[in-house]
């Protein structure tokens, strides 16, 4: 399908200005962020006085390595609106997360903040591949969730038709898919799955899908997720990252000419890679924890916050951004498993070299004596279920086995499901694993 590569005039001048002039951009804008938060957030001028760093401190971009961190329990901790640098009648929205975890994160908006969000995923859509007129099916949740209303108002500021779907209703998504002929759908990467088995439960090939790009975030997905998808939905898959304490999707975006990592956008948000143990900077190219301090937020400006995300930044290749690597993890994710370190992508990634095995995995975690076990359970490809021997299945079942201990170092016990076994997320992201030991006192 033809890739929709950017003509002349169609970049903002920034997209292609130099890397001095974008660390000149950044330092100024690091300047007034870091001054935002300290003059009106308690919290923060409290943190900064314990750490004896001032905003006057900031004169070079390394400086900021000098102030402390923002984690999530910080924002926990100031709930509703204590990390708010305007006054609550200033706030135009309001979101939070789903608070599975404990009390819900919840961030605010000005007015100024929420157009400068639309500008960014319209710039994260374009990047993909969309222009103005297409049509855009939203298919992630709307509400507090940011992905849904941070998809929509950014398709709507590019120009283009939207389809407000939200998540759920599968089949009807697939109807409205068919009659309405969207050029893009925007939805997470496990839900994108469920929606093309109900393609291909009614016989709808791929190359009679309208859908000519698909742009995918809110969970981790790698190489081996992307050839599935695209070859179930017959689109080109881009990746989308944001998180809502940041801002929500359209904080970095992959472009299609290149499809070689999330671009940036580091006008308005200044990436680190640190140790996650350590807390030190690394260098660019080394993987660790993102960090990201926000440049032009109004309302909840964020300095250093850790973001658990595993990944690196990369050279900038068709802007003028660094990149980020494949999300490899979260730091809060990562599972040890008698002293290996794994994360469920790598597992992921083993699974979807399995020609006979389609992208559904749940890991679950249980305990014999003092040892954890972990079974790695997984579907067939459609076309194959209910159709392979016992045996079969125990040769592909070995043959993953094989690959998890190869390439991982970890023992495992694979269990071959057919298509459907297991269990379906609606409404967005779907649960890899599933920890089935004793917890302790």
């Amino acid at each position: 399908m033809p890739v929709k590569a950017p003509r002349p005039g169609d970049l903002e001048p920034i997209e292609t200005a130099s890397r001095d002039e974008v660390a000149a951009l950044q330092l100024e804008r690091l300047k007034w962020s870091v001054r935002h938060a300290y003059d009106n957030v308690p919290h923060y001028r409290a943190k900064f006085d314990s750490a004896g760093v001032h905003p006057d401190d900031l004169k070079t971009l390394a400086d900021l390595a000098k102030f402390p961190f923002t984690t999530k329990a910080d924002l926990r901790d100031n709930y509703p609106f204590g990390m708010f640098a305007v006054p609550r009648e200033r706030v135009a929205r309001v979101h939070a997360s789903s608070g599975t975890t404990g009390k819900p994160t919840v961030v605010g908006y000005t007015q100024r903040d929420i157009d400068t969000w639309a500008n960014l995923v319209a710039r994260s859509i374009r990047a993909a591949g969309g222009r103005a007129g297409d049509i855009v099916h939203v298919a992630y949740g709307y509400g507090l969730f940011t992905g849904g209303l941070g998809a929509h108002y950014g398709a709507e500021r590019l120009g283009c038709t939207v389809i407000p779907m939200s998540g759920g209703q599968t089949e009807r998504q697939v109807q409205l898919i068919m009659d309405f002929k969207p050029d893009i759908i925007m939805v997470t990467p496990s839900y994108s799955l469920v929606i093309a088995e109900e393609f291909e439960r009614l016989g709808i090939a791929p190359d009679q899908i309208p859908l000519k790009v698909g742009i995918f975030g809110a969970e981790p997905w790698g190489e081996g997720m992307r050839a599935e998808i695209e070859r179930k939905l017959g689109l080109d898959a881009v990746d989308i990252y944001g998180l809502s304490e940041v801002m929500g999707p359209g904080v970095a975006n992959e472009c299609i000419e290149t499809k070689d990592g999330p671009v940036i956008w580091e006008d308005h948000f200044y990436p680190e890679i640190i140790d996650p143990d350590t807390g030190e900077v690394l260098p660019d190219g080394e993987e660790g924890e993102l960090v990201f301090t926000s440049l032009s937020k109004e309302a909840m400006p964020i300095i250093r916050y850790r973001t658990r995300d595993r990944t690196r930044l990369l050279p900038p290749t068709s802007r003028a951004f660094r990149r980020m690597g494949r999300i490899t993890g979260r730091t809060d994710d990562m599972l040890i498993l008698r002293g290996v370190n794994v994360f469920p992508t790598q597992i992921e990634e083993q699974i979807l070299r399995v020609a006979q095995l389609s992208g559904n995995y749940l890991l679950v975690l249980t305990r014999d004596g003092h040892l954890d076990q972990l079974e790695v359970r997984c579907e067939l490809q459609r076309h194959l279920s209910g159709r392979l021997s016992d045996a079969e299945r125990a040769a592909i079942g070995r043959e993953l086995q094989h690959r998890i201990k190869t390439f991982i170092g970890v023992s495992t016990r694979v269990t071959v499901l057919d298509a459907d076994a297991l269990p379906r997320t609606q409404t967005g992201k779907a649960k890899r694993v599933q920890d089935d030991r004793p917890r302790t006192a």
